[in-house]
């Protein structure tokens, strides 16, 4: 299986707009976030987690020529609002998605032209909604469980598949899903900044939960424009590491 992160950046994206701090004016690629995605591939099957407004041009850059399904975390519109662009994805066939029902709700709310099927196949998307089931859902080769998770005041979903876990827009991991992570040995975790934040977990609670669930390798995404990359790498203890776009996370060698 193949994890590559198609976007790492907090719901502004780095850089951010009108600011010109040393990150958002960095000539370090690693420091151009664009809004957090994740492509999963295992042989031929090819899954996105969360489709964010630069979603088409993350597509673009990563080569994605098909898709078999779309799960998402969340209804924020730094997850949802490149929704629009999954339409190429399905001028063959309509494409599953699948997320809390309340993500579902408000895509069918939003997003009505593209739910079910219609005659403008190219034109519009052909999205089937499904709920995902607390055991899972199991497409091709892959057992994908959602995870519960507590963002701000709402609870998300993050999502494990065999030993990987993406845990993206989190302040704190209920036990129940800490017992859900039994096991996992690499993780793609929030951590939005060295100060607290109401609703994403900083980098103290990223590596204190991290360090819990027993994870080998552990990646902080959702990053804002405070954050340089070279210098957050030379200051993570071993075994975390900054995530960035474009990242490839094979988890045969991991």
């Amino acid at each position: 299986m193949i994890v590559e992160l198609l976007g790492t950046g907090t719901s502004h994206g780095v850089p951010r707009i009108g600011c010109d701090c040393p990150v958002c004016t960095s000539d370090d690629p690693r420091n151009k976030r664009m809004r957090c995605s994740a492509w999963i591939r295992d042989g031929d099957l090819s899954i996105v987690i969360d489709t964010g407004p630069e979603f088409r041009l993350q597509a673009i850059r990563s080569n994605i020529k098909h898709l078999d399904a779309v799960l998402y975390t969340h209804d924020h519109a730094d997850h949802l609002n490149g929704i629009d662009d999954l339409r190429v994805y399905t001028e063959q066939r309509s494409l599953p998605v699948y997320g809390p029902d309340e993500v579902l709700q408000d895509i069918s709310r939003r997003f009505p032209y593209a739910v079910g099927e219609n005659p403008w196949r190219g034109g519009l998307p052909q999205l089937q909604l499904h709920a995902i089931d607390q055991k899972g859902i199991v497409i091709g080769n892959m057992h994908i469980i959602p995870i519960p998770l507590i963002h701000g005041c709402r609870q998300v979903f993050g999502y494990r598949i065999g030993t990987f876990a993406y845990l993206t827009d989190c302040k704190s991991i209920p036990q129940t899903s800490v017992e859900l992570l039994e096991g996992v040995t690499t993780i793609v975790i929030d951590a939005l900044r060295q100060a607290e934040h109401p609703t994403h977990m900083n980098f103290d609670e990223a590596m204190a939960i991290a360090k819990i669930i027993g994870a080998e390798k552990v990646y902080f995404t959702h990053l804002t424009h405070r954050n340089d990359h070279r210098q957050l790498e030379q200051t993570l203890p071993e075994g975390f590491y900054p995530a960035y776009d474009g990242l490839v996370i094979d988890m045969i060698k991991s």
